[in-house]
C-alpha cells in the first residue's frame, strides 16, 4: 500500500533492506580503506624539506586521519576536514614553489658547470692548435737538405711535442682532481648532516625523531600492504638511583654499554633507539608478539648479567643494571600513538611487577 505516493514501510521487505544495509556497511569500509590509502599516498608524495615544516603539514594529515577513523560525528569530521583543506593546498603549493627555487638554483649551477667546461673546451683548442702548429713545424723540417740538421730538428722537436702533451695530461688530471674533491666533500657532508639529523648523539642509535618517521612509515604501509611488527618498549631500571649515586659519567657510560648490548643481540634490519633518558625501544619486523616476547627476554637476561667498572682504576666498584620491557605488536587498524601506548603500559606493568621482567600485551 502507498501513502501520498510513496512506499509504505511496512510493505518493504526486512531481507531486501538487510541486504541494502550490508551493502551500505561495505561501501562505507571501501570508503574508508580508500581514504586511508589516500593518506599514505599524500605524505609519502610529501617531500621531507625542513624549509617549508614538512614535518608539521605530516602531523595535521596524522590528526586529520584520526578523525576520519574516529567514531565521531559526521558534522565534526566535515568541519575538522573543511579547516584542514586550506593548510594542505598551502604546504602542496610551498612545495611546488621550493622545488621550483631548487630547479632554477640547478639549472644555475649548471650553467656554470657548462661555462666550466667551456673553459676546459678553450683549453683543449689551444692544445690542439699546439699540435697543428707543431705539425706545421715538422713539415717544414721536410724539407730541409742536410740530414744532420733534420734530425736535430726532430729530435728538438719531439721532445717539445712530448712536453706538451706531458703538460696537457698534468691540467687535465688536476683539474678532473679537483672536481672529485669537491663532490667527496659534498657527499661527506651530506652523510654527516643526515646521519646527525636521525642520531642520539650519547650513544650513537636512532633518535626520538628517527624512530617517529620509521614508526609512521611501518604504520601507514600496513594500511595498505601487510608487515607485521613488534615494538619492545625498554627503561633502564633504577637509572636515577645510579646516576645520584655514581654520578652522571657513569650513568652515561651504562647508556652506552646498555645500546652495545643491544647492538650485538639484534638483527640488522631491527630498529633501535633512544625514546628519551633511560627509555630506549627496539621494533622487530616480521616478529610475532611470541618472539618478541622471547627476544626481549633474552636481553632482559644479557643485562642483567652484565658487570662493569664505575671507573678505571684498579679497585673500581662492579656496577650492575637491569631492564624492564613492554612488549606489543601491530594489529590491523593501529595508530602509532596505540601502538605505542601497549608497550608504555606492558613496561608500565612490568615496572610495578618487580622490575627486571618482560610483559606482553597479551597479558593486559
Amino acid at each position: 500500500m502507498k501513502l501520498f505516493g510513496k512506499a509504505n514501510p511496512a510493505d518493504v521487505d526486512p531481507a531486501t533492506l538487510e541486504k541494502e544495509i550490508a551493502d551500505t556497511r561495505e561501501r562505507l569500509n571501501v570508503f574508508l580503506e580508500s581514504i586511508r590509502a589516500l593518506f599514505l599516498f599524500v605524505r609519502e608524495y610529501t617531500l621531507d624539506i625542513t624549509e617549508i615544516n614538512a614535518d608539521g603539514f605530516k602531523k595535521q594529515l596524522e590528526t586529520l586521519q584520526e578523525k576520519f577513523q574516529a567514531d565521531e560525528k559526521t558534522k565534526t569530521i566535515a568541519t575538522q576536514f573543511d579547516r584542514q583543506k586550506g593548510k594542505i593546498l598551502d604546504h602542496i603549493q610551498r612545495q611546488k614553489t621550493y622545488i621550483g627555487e631548487r630547479e632554477t638554483e640547478f639549472r644555475e649551477i649548471i650553467d656554470l658547470m657548462t661555462a666550466a667546461m667551456g673553459g676546459l673546451d678553450n683549453d683543449n683548442r689551444d692544445f690542439y692548435s699546439s699540435i697543428r702548429t707543431q705539425g706545421e713545424r715538422f713539415e717544414e723540417i721536410t724539407l730541409l737538405d742536410d740530414i744532420k740538421r733534420i734530425k736535430s730538428e726532430l729530435v728538438r722537436e719531439v721532445d717539445n711535442m712530448r712536453t706538451m702533451v706531458r703538460e696537457k695530461e698534468d691540467l687535465d688530471q688536476k683539474t678532473l682532481d679537483a672536481l672529485s674533491s669537491q663532490v667527496d666533500v659534498l657527499k661527506k657532508e651530506l652523510d654527516k648532516a643526515r646521519h646527525t639529523a636521525s642520531t642520539d648523539g650519547l650513544t650513537g642509535v636512532n633518535n626520538r625523531k628517527a624512530l617517529d618517521d620509521h614508526l609512521r612509515r611501518l604504520v601507514e604501509r600496513n594500511t595498505v600492504t601487510r608487515a607485521p611488527f613488534s615494538l619492545l618498549m625498554m627503561d633502564l631500571d633504577d637509572f636515577k638511583q645510579l646516576n645520584d649515586t655514581y654520578g652522571h659519567t657513569v650513568g652515561d657510560r651504562m647508556l652506552m654499554a646498555f645500546t652495545e648490548k643491544c647492538r650485538a643481540a639484534v638483527r640488522s634490519d631491527d630498529f633501535l633507539a633512544r625514546y628519551g633518558g633511560e627509555e630506549f625501544t627496539l621494533i622487530l619486523p616480521g616478529a610475532s608478539l611470541r618472539n618478541a616476547s622471547k627476544k626481549a627476554k633474552q636481553l632482559c637476561r644479557s643485562i642483567a648479567a652484565a658487570k662493569y667498572a664505575a671507573d678505571d682504576s684498579p679497585r673500581a666498584e662492579v656496577v650492575t643494571v637491569t631492564v624492564s620491557i613492554g612488549v606489543s605488536t601491530y594489529r590491523k587498524g593501529d595508530t602509532v600513538k596505540s601502538l605505542v601506548e601497549r608497550a608504555d603500559q606492558c613496561l608500565y606493568n612490568a615496572k610495578a611487577a618487580g622490575k627486571n621482567r618482560v610483559v606482553a600485551e597479551n597479558a593486559l
